[in-house]
């Protein structure tokens, strides 16, 4: 299988922002195989204290939304902010391998269509974040998502081949 940047250019995604785009769609191949190798009943487990696989897919998603918003030039919501706070206390109750795989899909696609709606001409465009309005741009946020993104799903690779698969 060939790897998201040696596959071509993303349609609709400035050349600007390819990296960004080859990153998420790493990421979410890399989710799937986590949500795949994990065994059945292990997706909240936490392997030695560890964050579990459920964790790292579910705070990629979330993170992912909240830095675009950001990106945006908006604020997080309320349903953000609660969405942010569920992630520390997920179980099986909340997301099975199934939601959590429509969720990254979905976060996912959201965050590469817009992409595809940025600018090139407005990347350095000053972004506050958080309540502090911590000064970043809509380039330094874009690229910090994607990498986050990345990092969390192999994470999840990592405590999925942890129970020996």
């Amino acid at each position: 299988m060939t790897e998201a940047w040696l596959s071509g250019p993303v349609d609709g995604v400035s050349r600007e922002l390819q990296p960004a785009a080859h990153a998420l769609l790493h990421a979410r191949a890399d989710i799937t195989s986590a949500l795949e190798l994990v065994p059945a009943g292990k997706l909240w487990e936490r392997p030695g204290a560890a964050p579990s696989v459920g964790f790292h897919v579910l705070h990629a998603c979330g993170a992912l939304d909240r830095l675009l918003t950001y990106a945006r030039d908006a604020q997080l919501s309320d349903a953000q902010r609660d969405a942010l706070r569920l992630e520390t206390q997920a179980g099986p109750s909340d997301y099975d391998e199934a939601a959590l795989r429509a969720l990254a899909h979905a976060r996912i696609e959201d965050a590469l269509d817009q992409l595809r709606n940025t600018a090139p001409a407005h990347l350095y465009d000053h972004r506050g974040v958080g309540r502090k309005a911590l000064p970043s741009n809509v380039a330094g946020l874009v690229f910090h998502a994607a990498e986050h993104t990345a990092r969390h799903a192999g994470q999840a690779i990592s405590t999925a081949r942890f129970f020996g698969v």
